[in-house]
């Protein structure tokens, strides 16, 4: 792991399958371990005073004219503003156009015998439900250490994960940042190596 310099604020560990979220001050570093390695880690970002200023996959995209998210990724709002900046990433390619698993897409992908497994949605539902977020207020989010290659042909993939135990990414937060995240609990495809595992999630003031 990249160490975490400055002041830590929050140490937490997001258990596997589980949400997590936290305020994340202007200026503090929010730091993610993927502890065991192949874990996906679905994240949304919102202004922390204005929920209606949140993550745009299509601004942030557009802006630095790059698909995957890495090293100096600014991650932005439908108006441009910077919520967050990546500022150290050990594994140097996170996804944000693959989506969040849903029990409605875990049945249409996988079958109806799915349909009873937790997913991100719910996650990202139930831990939202604490800031009062509801379901209008789900956008495209980041998977970060999630590996979704995208063919010539615009094909979607979901392949085995191209981080290891201990990797991390930080990130600044550029305004007072709500980070919402789902640890996720997909064991239908390889995004998590068929075994969701726990994550590290640390604020550090520098």
């Amino acid at each position: 792991m990249t160490t975490t310099l400055g002041t830590v604020i929050l140490d937490e560990i997001a258990d596997a399958r589980a949400p997590w979220s936290a305020v994340v001050a202007a200026g503090d570093i929010l730091t993610i371990v993927d502890l065991h390695g192949n874990q996906a880690v679905d994240t949304l970002v919102y202004s922390a005073h204005d929920h209606a200023v949140r993550y745009s996959a299509a601004a942030t995209v557009v802006a630095q004219k790059n698909l995957f998210l890495t090293t100096g990724t600014v991650l932005r709002s439908d108006d441009s503003t910077a919520l967050m900046t990546i500022v150290d990433d050990e594994v140097g390619n996170h996804d944000t156009v693959g989506g969040a698993c849903s029990q409605e897409s875990n049945t249409l992908r996988y079958g109806h015998h799915t349909a009873h497994q937790h997913a991100c949605v719910e996650n990202f539902l139930i831990e939202g439900a604490k800031w009062g977020l509801g379901k209008r207020d789900l956008v495209s989010n980041i998977n970060f250490f999630m590996n979704v290659p995208v063919d010539a042909d615009g094909t979607l993939g979901i392949v085995d994960g191209l981080s290891a135990p201990g990797k991390s990414l930080s990130l600044r937060a550029e305004i007072d940042t709500l980070v919402l995240v789902s640890n996720c609990p997909q064991i239908n495809n390889p995004c998590n190596g068929f075994d969701p595992t726990s994550v590290r999630m640390i604020v550090s003031r520098p």
